[in-house]
């Protein structure tokens, strides 16, 4: 099981020129093949009764009696690494992360057929986090315990270790594991709004009452459940969670409470004064400042502005650190991997990794620029940086290992995890005793017999070294933390932008039912010239404070046989925020500064919001090359 927390990674030139894919993403790499692995090592993972479309076919159920000595239902989840033990905080994290990673990219996910197995992976984890917290005020926080688990080596379906669970409550607060859980909980409530309604408004009461529990009774997880000190001890506290929470909350709800907590809170709870190089299952201050960046740069920090720009400027501080280009800079190893520190490294480098991808879209969308103390930086550096790092641990490094086990000819065989390295109960039921399993499987100087596909081990030291051995869990064992955010990365870089502003609000109530349908607009094109089509058509609408408001798209195609360039836009009647385009002093709107032209038969598309029926678009000017 791992420790600590994560860095940082990058993120693309994206164009919006619909068709067009960045030239930073031509790969040497099958991301799709890595994408695919690294979601089915999830199911390796799974706790409980597994069902008919299990893959992973040598894994079979296990822990059916978790929480039955508490009197609760606890079967289920994920095993957080090469153990037997289910980790509240860890698996939190998990699940935030695999649920970030589907909003960002979930479109990607879904062209390579991956999106429905991604979703999987996050319902299993949710559905046992809703088992978890069967109180407002009361969480489960762990199933077993290190100590006793790790004098076994014995395989989950075997286990004869203390599967005792140990629970957080008003008397006994853990904030940081409930904020934590509320983050989970508000960031899968997003992806399930639309394919399971229903489900997605429980999470959402879960996240409700769990931010009220975190925020209300406050300590840290680990002085109530003291078990967990050992292996996921909560180094930072609960600050850095409880500003997480609020800005997943806000993120799930547009609940402008959330936002103003943010606000009022930044800076006693450290979110506008830490500026970290690290981020990851402990750490979150980068995370939450990346995304109060994202809230400032789609225009809706409102009076908080001047708040959010401090946490832009950590956000930044992170990822200039990462590049290299700050005061104060991540170490790598000489073949360039982000290094943190021995044990569990590879955890920092795809946490790190999300960040820079996500943030390199979000500049990109707002036609905005990276800051850093040696200068400007161009959003696709940081896309550049991220899929640097990708790369190496597909194998792109001075030992030419993959440290994806099963992608690639070279990976790791000797892999730290108990079902891995013992024969699948499937193969041979014979029971594996606690004791047994070390002197017959955990010493076998021998290929693991059941291939752990997908899962992202420890990885190489400060210069490179990796040993693969089974004793040294420093650098074979895996983690569904550093599963999770490589989600996102493997599908940005395997789908590309797919057109996508980055910037587009997410954060529509869904506390109440939409009660407005969409109304079906007919198809408008500019009677200015034949040349340029101009399409709009609403694609949502929601009811806040009373009001409708409209989500437009409008595509703007070159029909012509040349490239179109200095394209000026009329928007008239707009009462609403635009994305996609630049304003100029004059009133009208251009190309976004990412797009110097448009080619024969391509399209761009920008947005817009409001509570009224379409703006106006016309074309004022434009030339042809």
């Amino acid at each position: 099981m791992g420790k600590l927390v994560g860095f940082c990674s990058m993120a693309s030139t994206l164009f919006l020129i619909m068709g067009v894919l960045p030239l930073a993403l031509a790969r040497g790499h099958d991301y799709g093949e890595a994408l695919s692995k690294s979601i089915l090592f999830f199911e390796a993972q799974r706790s409980g009764y597994l069902p008919d479309n299990q893959r992973v076919k040598w894994r079979g159920n296990s822990g059916l009696f978790d929480g039955k000595a508490n009197g609760v239902d606890l079967v289920g989840g994920y095993y957080d690494a090469g153990d037997n033990v289910k980790f509240g905080l860890p698996m939190a994290f998990t699940v935030t992360m695999m649920s970030w990673s589907i909003m960002e990219y979930g479109n990607q996910m879904g062209a390579s057929g991956e999106l429905s197995h991604a979703m999987d992976a996050v319902k299993w984890g949710t559905d046992y986090l809703i088992k978890a917290h069967p109180e407002p005020h009361v969480l489960y926080g762990e199933v077993g315990d290190g100590n006793t688990d790790h004098y076994c080596w014995q395989r989950p379906e075997d286990m004869t270790t203390s599967r005792n669970a140990y629970r957080i409550d008003q008397n006994n607060p853990g904030s940081d594991l409930a904020g934590e859980t509320a983050a989970a909980m508000a960031a899968a409530s997003i992806i399930f709004r639309r394919s399971n309604p229903t489900y997605s408004r429980e999470l959402l009461t879960h996240a409700y009452q769990l931010f009220d529990f975190a925020d209300k009774y406050r300590g840290k997880y680990d002085s109530s459940i003291t078990v967990a000190q050992k292996y996921y001890r909560s180094v930072s506290g609960y600050a850095d969670e409880l500003l997480w929470a609020a800005a997943w909350m806000y993120k799930a709800t547009s609940n402008e409470y959330y936002l103003d907590y943010l606000g009022k809170n930044g800076d006693v709870l450290g979110g506008t004064g830490w500026a970290m190089t690290e981020f990851g299952w402990d750490v979150k201050y980068a995370g939450v400042q990346t995304l109060v960046a994202k809230f400032l740069m789609a225009g809706n920090a409102g009076g908080n502005a001047p708040v959010f720009g401090k946490y832009q400027e950590k956000a930044e501080f992170f990822m200039c650190s990462c590049l290299g280009k700050s005061s104060q800079n991540v170490q790598t190893t000489p073949g360039g991997l982000i290094f943190r520190q021995r044990w569990n490294n590879l955890q920092f480098v795809t946490s790190a990794s999300f960040l820079l991808t996500v943030y390199s879209d979000y500049l990109t969308s707002a036609g905005k620029n990276l800051h850093c103390s040696s200068g400007a930086v161009a959003p696709s550096e940081l896309l550049s940086f991220a899929k640097s790092q990708v790369d190496y641990i597909l194998g792109d490094n001075p030992r030419a290992t993959s440290y994806m086990v099963g992608y690639g000819s070279n990976y790791p065989q000797q892999v730290h995890h108990r079902g891995s390295s013992i024969v699948s109960v499937k193969v041979n039921p014979s029971f594996v005793s606690c004791r047994g399993g070390y002197a017959t499987w955990f010493s076998r100087k021998a290929s693991d017999p059941n291939l752990l596909t997908g899962a992202i081990v420890g990885g190489p030291d400060a210069y490179d070294n990796f040993a693969d051995h089974r004793d040294n869990y420093e650098q074979t064992e895996p983690a569904t933390y550093n599963n999770a955010p490589l989600l996102g990365i493997l599908a940005r870089l395997h789908g590309g932008h797919n057109g996508y502003n980055q910037l587009l609000p997410v954060e529509i109530s869904v506390a109440k039912p939409i009660a407005v349908q969409p109304k079906p607009n007919p198809v408008k094109e500019t009677p200015f010239s034949a040349p340029i089509a101009i399409e709009q058509k609403t694609t949502t609408s929601w009811v806040a404070n009373g009001k409708t408001y409209y989500r437009y798209s409008t595509i703007v195609t070159n029909k012509s046989g040349k490239t179109i360039k200095n394209l000026n836009l009329s928007v008239s009647k707009l009462y609403g925020p635009l994305w996609g385009l630049a304003k100029s002093v004059s009133g009208s709107y251009g190309f976004p500064t990412w797009v110097s032209s448009l080619p024969a038969g391509k399209s761009i598309e920008f947005v817009y919001i409001h509570s009224s029926s379409p703006a106006e678009v016309s074309v004022s000017s434009y030339t042809l090359a």
